[in-house]
């Protein structure tokens, strides 16, 4: 009788029914192989989530079991760990997600900036995790949007991890109720194609963004430094030691009094003493 990880008898159930077996052997062995290629610390409740998307992969390469699929990844086939850092990882976004750090960033961080950096007239904005694209145009959209700009050499880089979305996102194309949310002052960036139900960022906004696929674990090819990195949702899959880490970097990279923007549910304490909190999971960096 193979061993629950948490499910109890459900997943005992589950493990019956499926198409394939996801042992305890081989999930232990997905998560080692997770954490030592992305950093990612999968839990144990994220069992039935990665039978389902890792299924997929077997269908896809004709293997029969996990045991197979493991012994693939272990002898470094580079597409298939590719395919896997895919699917493992979660992209859940939309345009001008957790609407007041954007707001924050028009009303606070680029009056700041516009003072500080008169003479260089020169921004960089990093969107680290930037899943489908959605987050980077809503910063592109925000400069668009503030006059003072006008003139300036702004440039906003996106990236991440899994090469699927990046390519979604270098397209700017997006199902037409992906535009629901957005206020009225924005919507003049999109064009609107009814027939398909599709939306398309316009080139004057993509023009402002560099998209690029990279591992926040491995070196950063970055020669500058950054006014402001977006990194939200994305730590909540790291141990504490890997996000002590990252944000000492991002401390690095970031230019003296930079900021850095993170998630809802993310946050500093006990994690990294290099930046001040200015309120709802904004910091700015101290040292």
């Amino acid at each position: 009788m193979k061993k629950s990880l948490s499910g109890g008898a459900d997943t005992l159930m589950l493990d019956a029914l499926r198409e394939f077996s996801l042992s305890v052997g081989n999930f232990r062995h997905i998560q080692t192989l997770a954490y030592e290629i992305t950093g990612i610390s999968l839990s144990d409740h994220k069992h039935n989530m990665i039978y389902s998307r890792l299924a997929r992969r077997l269908r896809a390469l004709n293997l029969k079991s996990f045991d197979e699929y493991c012994a693939l990844l272990d002898a470094g086939d580079a597409q298939e760990v590719h395919e896997f850092v895919n699917a493992i990882t979660t992209n859940l976004t939309a345009f001008f997600r957790e609407s007041h750090h954007f707001e924050f960033l028009r009303t606070s961080v680029l009056p700041s900036i516009v003072k500080k950096k008169g003479e260089s007239r020169r921004i960089r904005i990093w969107s680290a995790g930037c899943s489908t694209g959605e987050e980077p145009y809503s910063l592109a959209m925000v400069i668009k949007s503030f006059p003072a700009l006008k003139s300036w050499d702004v440039k906003i880089l996106a990236t991440d991890l899994d090469s699927n979305v990046i390519a979604t996102a270098k397209t700017g194309i997006y199902s037409l109720d992906r535009a629901a949310k957005i206020a009225d002052e924005h919507k003049k960036y999109f064009l609107y194609d009814k027939a398909s139900q599709r939306i398309k960022v316009k080139d004057a906004i993509c023009d402002l963004i560099t998209f690029k696929q990279l591992n926040l674990l491995h070196d950063w090819p970055m020669k500058g430094t950054f006014d402001v990195i977006f990194c939200r949702n994305v730590v909540i899959y790291f141990d504490a030691k890997t996000q002590r880490q990252l944000f000492d970097r991002y401390a690095n990279i970031l230019n003296e009094d930079g900021y850095l923007f993170i998630g809802h549910s993310e946050n500093l304490h006990n994690i990294s003493d290099r930046f001040t909190g200015l309120g709802r999971t904004v910091y700015q960096r101290s040292r």
